[in-house]
């Protein structure tokens, strides 16, 4: 009974120590997750396992969101998940995506997933016009999409109508203009031909340094209303802090650079921007909930705290992680070389074969060529023996019948008649006869004439027929010759070089090659500003091109006024430095 008891007691004791657990969904950009939470669990503790899971490292950038009564929300990371106002079936769904944008994506993205994901999510924002981007820049964009994911055109792999299905153009660009889908995929996969050459990670940070260009990249927008009862829209990004107006979402009427802001606080729904100089105005305005005031501050905290952590030394984890990048972008550079290098190999060796191939067929076909020469000419001896012998044998005959009519002329002479008419009937006859005679003489000389040409085209026959079966026999030597050539070019895997570079490509990383690699990054920085020219004229001439198809009564605001901004001259980082100029002048908005 005791023994009983005391069984019981244990299992309920490790039943109660047995932690309480919840489901929790992540969704990326591009998958999703679940995974099972213990009840204690702070946000940080399911922040950490998701980045563990990912393998990221620059976790700075990101955050875990949800969405509570049509307002976006992001998970503290020192508070309990439970203690967040969040749904309470389960699993309990959050996207794990970017909260914070960097100022130069080359520069500050180190790792190769960081760039993926930014890559996806940016591509998404473009695509759901989030961020409004201009149609020969969108071209472009699809551009390097598609080289990202198809690797190099291949004009025998990649044919017309293989962007078919693909999203790849704002629905706002593809109503804009009278194009149909063909026209779109043709001008997209002529930029695409240009890109070859180019890893998936290569492709999409061209992407991203093209993208976060646009005016609203990176950008959070908020309602809200000044002193006045105007109502404004907030900007909150990587550079500060700016003013809209609601119709305008590209052009701020007044910035505020982080690094001229000294103060920032909230009072309940009541906002207050203190700037640096002190002879410029605070600014205050309200926004309508108390959960949108804590995420604006959320985001100016957040993205303070980067500007001033990009202006400083970078910290040790930071620069391993550029010197793992470094080494890693290195060895997938001598990798895609070598890649190159026996890519190159093997279509010189293929287009060997071919040409060894055509020449076999070339001399096939010469052969054969030959073979019926000969027995052209073989048909054309027999003929000509024929012939002559024919020729001959009536030569013999006309002989034969000229013996004759001189035998009969001989016997007529001796059989002459007395009489006068006779005599005169038997001239006749004999001269008759003797012109026969004649004839028949002159017939058989040309007959035998015609068989001694008969006989001589026999010898050349003969002898074309010799020279023709000489040449057969130099064909077929040749041609015995021609598979041994063909080893010799066999296809590289088969060849010993490609070991020996495989060999050959230990590489040490030493302070010599790390100085070299950085020249090499600078020089490709230089020719990339050199290139970045190229790529403005090409897309003012695709600009051009498009422009007559263009269907002006579907213009949006935003494409009128990036237009506007375009023929002004107006960019989205010099706009932010307009304010500065006029900031020794009150503020009124």
């Amino acid at each position: 009974m005791a023994g009983a008891i005391a069984s019981r007691m244990s299992f309920s004791s490790l039943k109660r120590k047995q932690p309480k657990t919840f489901t929790v969904r992540i969704a990326t950009m591009d998958a999703e997750m679940e995974f099972s939470c213990e009840v204690k669990w702070k946000g940080k503790d399911l922040f950490d396992l998701v980045c563990r899971t990912l393998g990221l490292r620059e976790t700075w950038f990101f955050g875990l969101q949800y969405t509570i009564k049509d307002t976006v929300a992001w998970l503290k990371m020192d508070k309990k998940v439970l203690d967040h106002d969040v749904p309470t079936e389960e699993p309990k769904t959050f996207h794990f995506l970017a909260k914070f944008y960097p100022e130069n994506a080359e520069e500050e993205l180190v790792q190769e997933i960081t760039q993926h994901l930014f890559f996806l999510q940016v591509k998404k924002q473009i695509l759901d016009e989030k961020i409004f981007c201009p149609p020969e820049a969108s071209v472009l964009l699809a551009s390097y999409a598609v080289q990202a994911k198809y690797g190099d055109y291949d004009p025998n792999v990649h044919k017309r109508g293989f962007l078919a299905q693909e999203e790849l153009l704002p629905k706002r660009v593809i109503n804009l203009y009278q194009m149909t889908p063909e026209m779109w995929e043709e001008r997209i996969t002529a930029w695409y031909a240009e890109h070859r050459g180019r890893a998936r990670d290569e492709a999409e940070m061209e992407y991203l340094k093209i993208a976060q260009d646009l005016e609203m990249y990176g950008v959070n927008y908020f309602a809200i209303r000044n002193k006045k009862g105007t109502e404004l829209l907030l900007g909150v990004d990587a550079l500060g802090l700016h003013i809209y107006d609601p119709d305008n979402r590209l052009t701020p009427k007044i910035s505020f650079p982080w690094n001229e802001i000294r103060n920032i606080s909230y009072s309940d729904k009541e906002f207050t921007i203190k700037p640096l100089d002190k002879k410029i105005d605070v600014f205050k305005f309200n926004s309508s909930k108390l959960r949108v005031n804590k995420l604006i501050l959320q985001l100016c905290i957040g993205n303070h705290d980067l500007f001033m952590r990009r202006r400083k030394a970078d910290s040790l984890e930071v620069q391993q992680m550029k010197a793992q990048a470094r080494e890693e972008k290195a060895r997938k550079q001598m990798e895609r070389q070598r890649l190159a290098r026996e890519k190159q190999m093997r279509e010189e060796a293929e287009r060997t074969r071919d040409e060894l191939e055509r020449r076999l067929m070339q001399l096939k076909e010469e052969a054969t060529m030959a073979n019926e020469a000969l027995m052209r000419s073989e048909e054309t001896a027999d003929l000509l023996a024929e012939k002559a012998q024919i020729t001959e044998e009536e030569a013999k005959l006309l002989a034969q019948k000229a013996a004759e009519a001189e035998q009969e002329m001989q016997r007529i002479k001796a059989t002459a008649i007395r009489t006068e008419e006779e005599k005169r009937l038997m001239e006749q006859k004999v001269l008759e006869a003797e012109m026969l005679a004649l004839k028949m003489a002159e017939e058989s000389e040309r007959r035998a004439k015609e068989a001694d040409q008969l006989k001589q085209d026999l010898q050349e026959a003969r002898e074309s027929e010799r020279r023709a079966k000489q040449k057969l026999l130099e064909i077929t030597s040749k041609s015995s010759y021609t598979p041994m050539n063909s080893s010799t070019t066999a296809l590289p895997t088969d060849l010993p070089s490609f070991n020996l570079i495989s060999e050959s490509l230990s590489f040490d990383f030493k302070d010599t090659d790390m100085k070299r690699l950085s020249m090499e990054i600078e020089k490709e920085k230089v020719e990339y500003m050199e290139k970045s020219k190229h790529l403005q004229e090409q897309l003012n001439e695709l600009k051009t091109e498009i422009e007559a198809l263009k269907l002006k009564e579907r213009e949006t605001a935003l494409d009128i006024l990036h237009n506007e901004n375009s023929s002004r001259g107006n960019s989205k980082h010099n706009t932010i430095k307009k304010p500065q100029a006029q900031g020794r002048r009150p503020i009124c908005i």
